[in-house]
């Protein structure tokens, strides 16, 4: 009797599950991270969630885990994403170990940038295995987080005899490992701050201060411009700085000071401080004689420029 084709073994339904998954906080970033280990073949059982929000992001992207309480959690479990906030991660992990919730050979796996495998020391003296996975990548807490891990990089903090294990972990939810060492964590942390969170906030002022000068569509005005911005920026460093500031125009800064004080004045204090570091950067990197960054740091701090028309000592030609 002729036996059915065999099942595409990309399917992960069609492949044994190694490892049941659970999930102390359903944030943004844990369901997702489950999610994608369950493409992977593992099973996820139990979530801990508590707002309504939280439990309808479970519902969606982990819907046949159990929601149940983070003790509960981990005894469902052999592999435990910790995914709470970071301030709130050391009194999880010390009150789980005391309360003999961790079990000896569990996998106990936190998403946060800022800790390395240090924070989960109470839980590795109670026999848990530890490890600081962190995924670089701004979250939804939709089904699209799990596409985007696809070649997302992780900062990645192990002990060495299971760095075997957080490697294949992170290559399984389609990530690239980064190994980060423990006392660097913070710094590393700051840097994915820095560029990320940061840009977020310059990116929504310059909608702001574009809306304020009448563009009814900002984004779409914004995206070609930041998208090779940003393209440029990662090519080329500071060499990719354009603009009045790293031509050195103090005028044309000027104005723009007197513009954002008149119609946005919130913005204002992002704007000089951006400039200044700006200027720095292009200072440093000989973008800028030392006379123009002399003339821009007047007008950033209010001065009217000196030089010629347009405060540079050049005209629009020299540019």
């Amino acid at each position: 009797m002729n036996q059915p084709p065999p099942a595409p073994p990309g399917r992960a339904e069609d492949r044994p599950a190694r490892l049941t998954v659970g999930v102390v906080g359903a944030g943004r970033v844990g369901p997702a991270l489950a999610a994608s280990l369950a493409l992977a073949g593992h099973r996820p059982v139990a979530v801990s969630a508590v707002s309504q929000t939280s439990r309808r992001r479970a519902a969606e992207l982990l819907p046949d885990a159990a929601v149940v309480e983070p003790a509960e959690v981990l005894a469902r479990a052999e592999l435990v994403l910790l995914t709470v906030p970071d301030d709130a991660l050391p009194d999880l992990v010390a009150g789980l170990a005391r309360t003999g919730a961790v079990r000896p050979g569990q996998l106990l796996v936190h998403a946060s940038g800022r800790y390395g495998t240090g924070v989960l020391e109470p839980a590795r003296r109670a026999g848990a295995l530890p490890l600081a996975l962190h995924p670089v990548m701004t979250f939804t807490g939709t089904a699209v987080d799990v596409q985007r891990l696809a070649g997302c990089s992780f900062g990645v903090t192990a002990p060495e005899e299971l760095r075997m294990a957080a490697s294949a972990l992170v290559i399984e939810m389609g990530g690239e490992p980064e190994w980060i060492e423990e006392a660097a964590r913070p710094l590393y942390h700051a840097a994915i701050a820095l560029g990320a969170n940061h840009l977020v906030t310059l990116v929504a002022q310059s909608m702001e201060v574009l809306r304020a000068a009448g563009v009814t569509a900002p984004d779409h005005m914004l995206g070609p411009l930041l998208g090779a911005a940003l393209d440029n920026a990662l090519r080329s460093g500071d060499a990719a700085l354009t603009g009045p500031v790293a031509r050195g125009d103090a005028g044309t800064v000027t104005e723009h000071v007197a513009q954002l004080r008149h119609h946005v004045p919130g913005v204002l204090p992002g704007y000089l401080a951006m400039a200044r570091t700006t200027a720095d950067r292009a200072l440093d990197n000989g973008m800028l004689r030392p006379e123009q960054a002399e003339r821009l740091l007047e007008a950033l701090a209010g001065a009217p420029p000196a030089g010629g028309a347009d405060g540079t000592g050049r005209t629009e030609d020299d540019r």
